[in-house]
């Protein structure tokens, strides 16, 4: 009998062993193919735009790609990090970390987000995660908003972008805190579980666990957020040549036009969260509260997040939450702008 078990036993072991390996390998060879394909993308897509079509198309291309270069890693690292969470993370784990009661939940899930290194991209499939993990959609929420906004590097390319202003770095932290943290808030209150599917809500299921749990979800998280990725990506190349630049010379004489233009442009122009304070820095003529708002609404309101949320959540949801995210993101810029700037 000890020894059928010890057979046993080191049949599980290389079992796991095995799984190990081949998760790896397809990690490896996946993100080679990957940055290869993206890599050869950027430099010949210009070249056969130019030929194809006109200087446009090629302007188009560039847009498109330097966006998808600039999220891709990010979503890999959130899909890892969402296919880890399901396999390996028990529910209990949750259920001790954040209170029981959302309202209390949502502040410590916010203020949480500032562990993960990452952009809105990798944001998405990790709060997906945490609602089929059982932890209450409000928290989750507002995990996804903050962790885009006040990482470590976000808030360190922020000073370096505005070098000798850290008040812009304290100003976007509260000001995207804030936004996170009262959006879980208006959930508790009037969010409805109908709004989600149901299986997000719940965190039964009958997925595998371990190894194979994390290649499986792993897979099935990054081929079905990376499609949408492209979506958005390509929307907001569409926007970015159509709007002459012209247009943008008319707002900047007025503050309130100014904060409106830019917080706009932050939809539009999906900058990652890592680079959108070097994007807002340049933009001298318009106020730094403008500046702050293109800044806090572009991690949580863009155009490939709200495909990354509508395919993930829902359509009916994304249209919703993007909304009334969009009105207090602005709102809090605006306060924290006139209190801080």
């Amino acid at each position: 009998m000890e020894e059928r078990g010890s057979l046993e036993e080191r049949g599980s072991l290389a079992d796991g062993a095995r799984l190990v390996a081949r998760g790896v390998v397809y990690l490896v060879v996946g993100g080679v193919a990957l940055v290869a394909i993206v890599t050869v993308g950027s430099v010949l897509g210009p070249m056969f735009a130019l030929d194809l079509a006109t200087p446009a198309m090629a302007a188009w291309w560039t847009v498109f790609t330097s966006i998808a270069v600039q999220a891709m890693p990010f979503l890999l690292l959130g899909t890892a990090v969402s296919a880890g969470i399901g396999a390996f993370v028990p529910e209990r784990v949750f259920s001790r970390v954040l209170p029981k009661k959302p309202a209390l939940a949502v502040p410590v899930a916010g203020a949480a987000g500032v562990v993960l290194p990452g952009c809105e991209c990798a944001s998405v499939p990790v709060a997906d995660s945490l609602m089929r993990r059982g932890v209450a959609p409000a928290a989750a929420l507002a995990f996804l908003l903050s962790a885009p906004a006040i990482n470590p590097v976000v808030l360190v390319a922020t000073s370096i972008a505005f070098p000798g202003n850290p008040a812009m770095v304290g100003a976007r932290l509260v000001a995207s805190l804030g936004t996170a943290v009262v959006m879980g808030w208006l959930w508790v209150r009037f969010g409805k579980e109908e709004w989600l599917p149901q299986r997000r809500t719940t965190g039964k299921g009958s997925s595998p666990t371990g190894w194979r749990g994390f290649r499986d979800g792993f897979q099935h998280d990054f081929l079905h957020a990376g499609g949408f990725l492209v979506l958005g990506a390509a929307a907001a190349a569409t926007f970015n040549i159509l709007v002459p630049r012209s247009v943008l010379d008319v707002f900047t004489d007025s503050p309130w036009l100014s904060v409106l233009l830019l917080a706009v442009l932050a939809v539009i122009l999906c900058v990652c969260s890592e680079a959108d304070a070097f994007v807002a820095a340049s933009l001298t003529g318009f106020s730094p509260t403008a500046r702050l708002t293109f800044m806090v609404v572009g991690p949580m309101v863009d155009l490939k997040l709200f495909a990354l949320q509508a395919g993930t959540f829902g359509r009916a949801f994304a249209i919703r939450f993007s909304s009334v995210t969009w009105v207090v993101a602005v709102a809090s810029s605006v306060g924290v702008g006139w209190w801080l700037l």
